[in-house]
């Protein structure tokens, strides 16, 4: 088969498509014949190299893969051959054929497209971030970091769907403001500034929920403008910097900073991730939300797709075909 290997890690140019052994299915596993697949920041970390969940090269990056069910690995049950489905790779997902464990399989409902769910790591981070972590409540402010973006994208229209009174987006560039403002957005701010901004649009009260992917400086500055009782859910560092914080505002204003990682659920308590992934098939169903292409590539064409993603001019998700 066909992949995306990553020998040396670096720049874009380093993923190399390639002839690669088929994967045979072990016990739980299933193999899929892959459709598509999605880019997420992860990779664009783990091709460069230093990311706390990257594996050593070489290796196939990827995430998630929507495909056909192929082989299943002894004990496998509740699957079918021939069953379309979204899964969570086990082994990279920049591939013709794709390898899961069975409990991070989950077959799609006939009303879904391949492209509704591809982003899976996205679809569930945002939703994850917003109710498990972000225990958002009805008629909150909710202030989400890279709305453009994948996850980003997406957590603006579930806050919305999920109660929120008010969703702030932040975006690197004023040539994405109408698509977030699109999305549904009520207030779209560049981040210059930002944490002021926010204090202002809510009366000096702050955000409820701040949905951070960023990092750095960022987190700093919307630690300036995170509302008593509020919560601020860190799921990256895309700027490549740690924020720092005091605890004393922590708890004299009972604020909380929370850590999520999809990644870290599909290692450590992969069961845990289905009723999540459930859900948002009902939204999904329901036109409640949308997963927004920004590109399709096709899988060769993956060190295009990075270039895009890399220099933050892209919205939506990104796409790949084998």
């Amino acid at each position: 088969m066909k992949a995306i290997v990553v020998e040396q890690n670096g720049p874009p140019e380093n993923l190399l498509y390639r002839e690669v052994p088929d994967p045979t299915p072990q016990a739980g596993q299933v193999l899929l014949r892959t459709t598509l697949t999605s880019l997420n920041y992860a990779d664009v970390q783990a091709r460069r190299g230093g990311y706390e969940a990257g594996s050593p090269p070489p290796f196939i990056p990827g995430l998630d893969a929507v495909g056909i069910v192929e082989a299943l690995g002894e004990g496998v049950e509740g699957l079918q051959v021939g069953q379309r489905v979204v899964a969570f790779a086990d082994g990279g997902s920049y591939a013709e054929k794709v390898l899961a464990r069975a409990v991070l399989v989950y077959p799609l409902p006939s009303e879904l497209s391949d492209e509704a769910v591809s982003g899976l790591t996205a679809l569930v981070t945002a939703y994850n971030t917003l109710t498990w972590a972000g225990r958002l409540q009805p008629g909150e402010t909710v202030l989400v970091h890279a709305a453009a973006g994948g996850v980003g994208s997406l957590a603006v229209q579930m806050a919305k769907a999920l109660g929120a009174q008010r969703v702030i987006g932040t975006v690197g560039s004023p040539a994405k403001v109408a698509f977030v403002r699109n999305l549904g957005a009520d207030e779209v701010l560049c981040y210059e500034s930002f944490a002021e901004q926010v204090l202002e649009l809510t009366q000096q009260k702050g955000a409820d929920l701040i949905l951070d992917s960023v990092a750095g400086q960022v987190f700093q500055q919307g630690m300036q403008c995170l509302a008593p009782f509020g919560r601020m859910v860190v799921y990256g560092h895309a700027s490549g910097q740690a924020g720092t914080f005091e605890t004393k505002p922590l708890h004299r204003q009972t604020k909380a900073v929370i850590g999520y990682s999809s990644g870290h659920y599909r290692r450590s308590r992969p069961e845990l991730l289905r009723p999540s992934v459930e859900a948002v098939f009902e939204l999904l169903k329901a036109g409640t939300i949308r997963l927004e292409v920004g590109a399709r590539f096709k899988l060769q064409e993956a060190p295009r797709a990075h270039a895009l993603m890399e220099n933050r001019s892209n919205v939506g998700k990104i796409l790949l075909y084998p």
